[in-house]
């Protein structure tokens, strides 16, 4: 079982299956991690769905108005995690059975929208030309 330990938010890619086929969900998500726990924010491509069941928890839209939105708990990545989502879009409130895989190597840290990628490749370029510069520095005095 895949899991990200340390608190923070990332960013992750998300698939869908099952259904119809004709439902979405928007991907990458939010993920928010605090104390070992794993939340994602789930959109849906339409506002019709009041309900999402993941295990035996039951999870209800966060938003009004706009497509449906839930936050939800993840208990692993790099696995299909059957869920259920209920959809009123039709002439009676139906159950729908879905999976969604969180894919662990699409994973990007983010602290106040910056990837810690995009720091990192950063650090390593300042890095680089600090010592291309000390080179040049020490071919001009020797």
């Amino acid at each position: 079982m895949t899991k990200i330990t340390e608190n923070g938010e990332y960013m992750i890619d998300v698939n869908l299956s099952g259904g119809s086929g004709k439902a979405k969900i928007t991907s990458p998500v939010k993920l928010t991690v605090r104390d070992g726990e794993m939340n994602a924010r789930i959109e849906w491509s339409s506002p019709s769905y009041d309900r999402m069941d993941v295990g035996e928890t039951s999870y209800y839209p966060v938003n009004d108005g706009g497509n449906s939105q839930f936050d939800i708990y993840v208990p692993a990545l790099d696995e299909e995690i059957p869920i259920r989502a209920e959809t009123v879009a039709m002439s009676e409130p139906h159950m729908i059975d879905y999976s969604l895989y969180f894919d662990s190597a699409t994973v990007r840290s983010v602290r106040g929208g910056t990837s810690f990628f995009v720091v990192g490749v950063i650090a390593v370029a300042a890095a680089a030309l600090a010592v291309i510069l000390e080179r040049r520095h020490r071919s001009k005095n020797a």
